[in-house]
């Protein structure tokens, strides 16, 4: 196991122990997609009968959630979630997040503005000054692949179409290069103006209240505060 899996490792179990120490038995939760959320369902099998259930952000985290046993609710059924726990490939120091390597973004996006808390749980190099070394994908219509390509090569970004691949709304992603993004709220808000854009991967509008972030030393946990701004609790 490298240094990497060993701290995604150590996030997963403490955003588990999170969710079982401050969610009531019967609790409904939202769980996110990719490497580090895998490790995080994995995490909730030893309690998964104090679950009432958890809402999927992707077919894949449905399927592993089903396999151990955790109920999968469906997203319309629900009022609120108390928690929604997911990753980021990117996370700068406002706790604004860029997401989306594995292709599950809108899904992701919409079930993070159904939860009351969002805890992003991280390994130390995804934190990053400033958001964009990531290629920032983007979920688009397909009729619309070239016209939206155009928009982004007119804001400087180097878009490419992920090759063989749909989303599980059977649209395509490109993947952005080469912006750097200092204001991610300004931008996010930007891009979703441009005609075919399904979603963007930047969280900013709806970014992380807790970051557990796994480093060389332990557990970091930053909480945005009243004023937005984060807070180390360290």
């Amino acid at each position: 196991m490298t240094q990497q899996d060993e701290q995604k490792e150590a996030v997963a179990q403490a955003a588990a122990a999170h969710v079982r120490e401050n969610l009531p038995q019967g609790a409904l939760l939202g769980v996110g997609t990719g490497s580090t959320a895998n490790r995080f369902i994995a995490a909730l099998a030893p309690f998964r009968e104090r679950l009432g259930g958890a809402v999927a952000s992707s077919e894949a985290s449905r399927e592993r959630l089903t396999a151990l046993g955790i109920r999968v609710v469906d997203l319309n059924e629900v009022t609120e979630l108390a928690l929604y726990v997911d990753g980021a490939d990117e996370i700068d120091p406002g706790l604004s997040m860029l997401k989306g390597g594995g292709g599950a973004l809108t899904r992701e996006k919409i079930v993070a503005a159904a939860a009351r808390v969002f805890v992003c749980i991280a390994d130390a190099k995804k934190r990053v000054p400033v958001l964009g070394k990531f290629p920032l994908p983007v979920e688009v219509i397909p009729m619309a692949t070239n016209l939206v390509a155009r928009a982004f090569t007119e804001l400087g970004g180097a878009p490419r179409l992920r090759a063989g691949f749909v989303t599980d709304n059977g649209n395509v992603i490109l993947d952005v290069h080469g912006l750097a993004i200092p204001d991610p709220l300004a931008l996010e808000a930007r891009i979703n103006q441009i005609p075919g854009v399904v979603t963007n991967g930047l969280f900013a509008q709806r970014g992380a209240d807790i970051l557990l972030l796994g480093t060389e030393t332990g557990i970091l946990r930053f909480e945005r505060t009243r004023d937005g701004s984060p807070e180390s609790k360290d």
